[in-house]
């Protein structure tokens, strides 16, 4: 099974998602209505009733703590009653947690038609900037970040081809969405333009990866699939675009020689190396027509939805002498 959708999945009763983050609850929120049944797992007993408390687009969540050791009898009882498995939760020491305490029951799972596995475009190596798509390698020791990313999709397509079993790998770009975007940052003064030249990356919005996760599970898709925008972009042009859309002089650039005095290397880990991605095979096998092919059109319509207003405490900012509506593209 490399990279074919196959459409006819079947009637699908519950969905697990093992990490419910922000990607999956912005999943459950749109889509989740489609499962009689949705389960989701937190880190922590506090966290796991913090979301069980929330209602995503109208329905309630079902919430088990998992800490990335050891699982509960209602956790392996969810992982074998699942039609549809959800992972967004991180690698932790090489290897991925799930796999490595659910291993019978994900061997064994007997309802479970399709697997979707959120992980990064960090995998791939530096381009000099140059277009790739899937075909690319992804390799540990030449990966920009994500080495154990890397052996967190190979253990997933191994459990698929040992079950026979659709496993969807999906390549996410910079998220950025609802309460988490450059308007949301720069008003809470964590905002950075770092000035590398020639520097780009992709971006990709909560709703379009949302769109891809229910297109896989409709298909039951297999292989790996590249979920970004159509227009990879400075991070640095990004953040001077939210500032004007919010009608506030961006900060200052800071030259990538001299970010380390102030950003984290976590922050600096991602002006490695620099790519551009493809996403045909996206909008080909999975159907995706993406709701914001660029990082202008998904800042738009938060603005336009007034996000930004929902941000306590902003921090002082400068206006800008230009009308924000002037010099929007």
């Amino acid at each position: 099974m490399d990279g074919g959708a196959r459409a006819g999945s079947g009637l699908m009763i519950t969905l697990v998602c093992l990490g419910l983050g922000y990607c999956a609850r912005y999943y459950v929120s749109e889509f989740g209505l489609r499962f009689d049944r949705v389960v989701g797992t937190a880190r922590s007993a506090e966290r796991a009733a913090a979301l069980a408390r929330e209602r995503l687009g109208g329905r309630a969540v079902e919430m088990l703590p998992f800490d990335g050791t050891s699982s509960s009898r209602e956790l392996q009882a969810a992982i074998l009653a699942a039609d549809a498995l959800l992972v967004s939760a991180a690698p932790a020491d090489g290897r991925d947690p799930m796999l490595a305490a659910l291993d019978q029951e994900l061997a064994q799972a007997p309802r479970l038609k399709s697997v979707v596995y959120l992980s990064s475009l960090g995998v791939y190596g530096d381009s000099d900037g140059a277009w790739i798509d899937e075909t690319a390698p992804a390799i540990p020791a030449l990966a920009r970040r994500g080495g154990s990313r890397i052996n967190a999709e190979l253990a997933w397509q191994a459990l698929g081809t040992r079950r026979k079993l659709p496993v969807a790998i999906f390549r996410l770009g910079g998220i950025y969405g609802p309460g988490r975007n450059g308007m949301v940052r720069l008003l809470r003064g964590t905002a950075q333009r770092i000035a590398k030249s020639g520097h780009v990356s992709n971006r990709i919005h909560v709703y379009d990866i949302a769109q891809a996760i229910d297109a896989a599970f409709a298909r039951c898709a297999a292989g790996v699939f590249n979920v970004v925008d159509d227009e990879p972009a400075s991070p640095s042009d990004q953040i001077a675009f939210a500032a004007d859309l919010i009608g506030i002089n961006p900060p200052p650039e800071i030259p990538y020689e001299a970010a380390g005095k102030s950003a984290s290397a976590m922050a600096l880990s991602f002006y490695d190396g620099c790519i551009r991605a493809r996403n045909d095979k996206l909008k080909a096998l999975l159907g995706v027509e993406l709701r914001y092919p660029t990082y202008r059109d998904g800042l738009r319509a938060l603005h336009a939805a007034s996000d930004h207003l929902g941000v306590a405490n902003p921090v002082e900012n400068e206006p800008s002498a230009v009308s924000s509506t002037t010099g929007v593209k």
